[in-house]
């Protein structure tokens, strides 16, 4: 037989073995580099717990196939010579599949968090390598490459066939994965020097993801042999459409870039754009998240925190004041209602001492005397509508408790008896 037809070639050794009444070593030893290759990667499990690593992770989930090969590899060299190990053969390429399909899948998991559509792509990646396993052992994949390879195109001076397309698609698919790996490791390492400052750190990660995804798109395609300087055509659209249609995501990038160098926008300051204002949770390449304390998100592009003017609570200093306006009475004791409102305010555990809580007359009103109660808080991330109700609870059962009076709008209407409404509508 040729050496195409190697795999199938084994199928009928692993057969022919089945009649051999040595079949049942082989079956044993099989069993026997699965059972403790299967405690291995338990005992490795225990001491390494999932979400202790990225490393950590990746072994753990590789222990069994790698370590079921590796046994079977050694028990293919040591019973090679006394009986046919067939079935060993045909087990070494299943174990190398699952490795595979398990090592893609966690660093597809680990690279791409968040993404709703990883599910289907672990489907899709394991359906792949399966099925070209299956045309391996079955002989088939020869025929599948040979007429992949006849169908042929031409990139400007470039003659590439279907089978370099989809075998470069696959190994920069592999490659950018595995970048964005390691570019995850590398932002886990940052984020835990707390002597850097926080801006800094994401923008070393933005530029080493940016820096890894390059080099693994060049390493993939120059290991698939595409010639570099055929991109030049893509690369030349690539521009005009940077100059035309991406250039408000161009801009969004570059502001991003600018924010975290500049640190004018930090994670966890207190921002206002527009009508938009909430805390700073997340600062991407592109946009930039807002959490409002009442739970809502707001997503602003980088850009318009560039081009706009941003209302920064806590750019220098994290204290900021709040007021609250408060009515009383003009027969009241205007001295013992300010009194009450400043300890009603300086009581709140969130009330900074320093500045101390003030309070101000700040209008004659038609029906009351209006007070505002000026304080300060550090912790604006807390919230602010919150320590301002309990503030106006306090000052509410303080004034009850000593006889302020709250008072509300009143209107005087007088009655006419009924001559003078006569007389108002006879005419003159």
């Amino acid at each position: 037989m040729s050496e195409k037809s190697q795999a199938l070639r084994l199928i009928n050794d692993l057969l022919a073995d089945i009649r051999d009444p040595d079949f049942v070593w082989q079956i044993l030893a099989l069993l026997a580099c699965l059972c403790l290759a299967w405690l291995i990667a338990s005992w490795w499990r225990g001491r390494h717990a999932e979400g202790t690593g990225r490393i950590s992770d990746a072994s753990s989930r590789l222990a069994f196939p790698l370590t079921g090969m590796m046994l079977t590899g050694i028990a293919l060299a040591t019973l090679g010579s006394v009986i046919h190990v067939n079935l060993l053969k045909l087990a070494m390429p299943l174990l190398g599949s699952m490795a595979l399909v398990r090592g893609v899948v966690f660093v597809l998991r680990q690279a791409f968090p968040r993404a709703t559509w990883l599910a289907a792509w672990e489907r899709i990646i394991a359906a792949t390598v399966w099925g070209w396993l299956a045309l391996y052992i079955t002989d088939l994949a020869p025929f599948v490459i040979d007429a992949m390879e006849s169908v042929q195109f031409h990139v400007g001076k470039q003659h590439i066939d279907l089978w370099t397309v989809l075998r470069g698609v696959a190994t920069i698919f592999l490659t950018v994965v595995f970048a964005l790996w390691i570019a995850g490791v590398i932002e886990a390492r940052l984020m835990r020097v707390h002597t850097l400052d926080a801006n800094l750190r994401l923008v070393g990660v933005r530029v080493a993801k940016a820096m890894l995804t390059v080099v693994a798109i060049l390493t993939s395609l120059a290991l698939v042999g595409i010639d570099m300087t055929a991109l030049s055509v893509f690369t030349g659209a690539l521009g005009v459409g940077l100059g035309f249609g991406l250039q408000k995501i161009a801009s969004n990038y570059v502001s991003g870039f600018i924010i975290l160098l500049d640190r004018s926008i930090r994670i966890g300051n207190i921002i206002q754009v527009g009508s938009d204002s909430g805390e700073v949770t997340q600062i991407t390449t592109r946009y930039t998240v807002l959490k409002h304390p009442a739970g809502s998100e707001f997503i602003v592009p980088n850009e318009t925190l560039i081009g706009s003017t941003v209302q920064n609570q806590t750019y220098s200093d994290t204290r900021i004041r709040l007021a609250t306006t408060v009515g009383v009475a003009y027969d009241c004791d205007l001295d013992l209602a300010c009194r009450l409102m400043a300890e009603a305010a300086a009581s709140h555990p969130r009330v900074l001492a320093e500045p101390a809580p003030k309070v101000f007359l700040t209008q004659f009103a038609d029906s009351a005397i209006n007070l505002e109660l000026g304080l300060w808080i550090g912790d604006p991330e807390e919230g602010k509508g919150n320590i301002v109700s309990d503030i106006n609870f306090a000052i509410w059962r303080s004034f009850r408790e000593h006889g302020v009076a709250i008072p509300f709008p009143q209107r005087e209407v007088r009655l006419l008896n009924g001559d003078q409404v006569a007389a108002q509508r006879s005419p003159a």
